[in-house]
């Protein structure tokens, strides 16, 4: 977290700051992200930067809070458009940032990172945005009345899987975005065996997963 220092900064000297900490983190990946070209960029001393934050991995994790605050913002937009249909959200997402002309700047900024970041993991990522449950303000715009159970731990458990398909065709997309057509089918095949099963009806209703006492 940002130190008090930080969070007294002027508006206007605060936000000069932060836009020199994306600039860096989005032109190379973090390993080689310069703490010295941030506070050139920034146009404050060094020794400012130790007073701000303690490292540039805590800087790292305080925008990706500005990231979550995004993401769950974005999916709550789209949760009103698709009626709270988690499987349709998932495709709604990923058009929005593939195909949107003029996307979310801070979605945009997510993406960069994980373009010059390929290690980093946009499923475990974005899961742990969501930490332990989905945030309520999504939740609560979440049709539940169509899934198989209501309760929350089964919603997250449903959400988090759509969520990992989205990440992995989303990463797979900017790799190779000339397949962008191949990729969207795909998920969307992925998506419908997670709302429908693999099972016949018939076969589903009298199967069970064992599990250890």
């Amino acid at each position: 977290m940002p130190t008090e220092t930080f969070l007294r900064l002027p508006e206007e000297k605060r936000g000069r700051f932060m836009e020199a900490a994306w600039a860096e983190f989005t032109r190379v990946k973090f390993a080689d992200a310069s703490i010295n070209q941030i506070v050139r960029q920034a146009g404050i001393p060094r020794g400012s930067f130790y007073q701000y934050f303690a490292g540039k991995e805590e800087l790292f994790l305080y925008l990706l809070e500005d990231v979550k605050v995004c993401v769950v913002g974005f999916f709550g937009d789209l949760l009103r458009q698709t009626d709270g249909d988690i499987f349709q959200l998932q495709m709604a997402v990923y058009d929005e940032i593939v195909r949107c002309e003029e996307p979310r700047p801070l979605m945009v900024r997510c993406f960069q990172v994980l373009q010059v970041n390929p290690g980093i993991d946009l499923q475990k990522l974005m899961a742990g945005m969501l930490q332990s449950e989905v945030p309520p303000e999504l939740m609560e715009k979440i049709r539940v009345s169509s899934l198989a159970r209501q309760d929350k731990a089964y919603v997250r458990r449903v959400f988090l899987m759509t969520l990992g398909v989205l990440g992995r065709s989303l990463m797979d997309t900017l790799l190779q975005p000339e397949r962008m057509a191949e990729f969207r089918q795909e998920m969307e095949a992925q998506l419908e065996i997670i709302q429908y099963g693999c099972l016949l009806p018939e076969r589903a209703a009298n199967t069970s997963i064992r599990r250890n006492p």
